[in-house]
């Protein structure tokens, strides 16, 4: 069977035939995760930090059907601004090609996409994870199913304590997945630096997390790794206050009955408002704090797979 593989921009597609690094982002950030104009500039600015640090960047979305790996500037600013745009996870993507859909993919749709194209490397905030409450309605993301099939790696800031970290540091156990913290022993929460729960892992350099990847890699074992990158220190919130601000949000969308896909959008959104717009601050520096490390982690790696 031929795969179907995303179209390549042409900066990816040169540095990618010459076996030079290259990070993949999701688009999801653009088109569910910010409003405009900050989504833009956001993504302008990623895709900067990674060039800074020696990498090419592949903006994965889907633009009228198409899968792509890189976007020109003019098509992240139309994206950026458009109505009507889907977010697709992995199980999405066949649909949204049919219907000749745009959309925003998630970390699930975004490593299986990148993995296609050959990308090793892929930094996003925040991965999905196993919801709280999860015992009563199975809402577990398909990031981390995603996570124990592809071998994608995957540089974030932790996941979002609106979930339930220990449950899903255990499923990731579950899909063989190595969770690999960054300078750290303890697991990071997206918005706060800790969690209360240690990491399998700890590496601090990012050439000693490129070695990790070429030797899973080696092994067949087939599954991802998950890279945890606390928030930079200066741009961090307090655990107290996140958590606060978390638990009125969860409060007020099971009042309000949000769940399933539009639920994490929902908690975003409504804890921005009432953080007053530092959750959307933080957001952005731990987007490109965790965009520099993959950066520097795939010119390594690029590096080990020639050598």
């Amino acid at each position: 069977m031929t795969l179907h593989k995303p179209k390549l921009s042409r900066e990816v597609a040169e540095a990618l035939a010459a076996g030079g690094p290259v990070v993949a982002l999701e688009s999801t950030i653009i088109t569910h995760g910010m409003p405009y104009p900050a989504n833009l500039e956001t993504a302008l600015a990623v895709e900067d930090v990674v060039r800074q640090n020696g990498a090419v960047p592949a903006t994965i979305a889907v633009i009228d059907g198409e899968l792509r790996a890189g976007l020109e500037r003019a098509e992240l600013e139309a994206l950026a601004q458009a109505k009507g745009v889907v977010k697709a996870s992995g199980r999405d993507l066949a649909v949204a090609m049919v219907r000749r859909q745009s959309a925003g993919t998630t970390v699930s749709a975004t490593m299986l996409l990148a993995d296609l194209a050959g990308i090793d490397i892929f930094a996003t905030g925040g991965v999905g994870g196993v919801h709280r409450g999860a015992e009563q309605s199975f809402d577990i993301s398909a990031d981390l199913t995603e996570l124990g099939r592809t071998k994608t790696a995957v540089v974030c800031a932790g996941v979002k304590s609106i979930l339930d970290i220990a449950k899903t540091l255990e499923y990731l156990e579950t899909q063989r997945v190595p969770v690999i913290a960054y300078g750290t022993d303890e697991f990071p929460a997206f918005f706060t630096r800790t969690s209360g729960f240690k990491a399998d892992h700890r590496l601090d350099t990012a050439e000693e997390i490129a070695s990790a990847m070429h030797l899973h890699h080696k092994l067949g074992t087939g599954t991802g790794l998950l890279i945890a990158n606390p928030i930079p220190e200066e741009a961090a919130l307090s655990n107290a206050f996140i958590d606060g601000t978390i638990a009125d949000a969860v409060r007020e969308a099971e009042e309000r009955g949000i769940g399933r896909k539009e639920l994490t959008p929902f908690l975003l959104a409504r804890i921005n408002e009432l953080s007053k717009g530092e959750s959307l601050k933080a957001n952005i520096a731990l987007v490109k704090s965790n965009a520099a490390l993959a950066a520097r982690m795939a010119v390594a790696y690029a590096a080990l797979k020639k050598g």
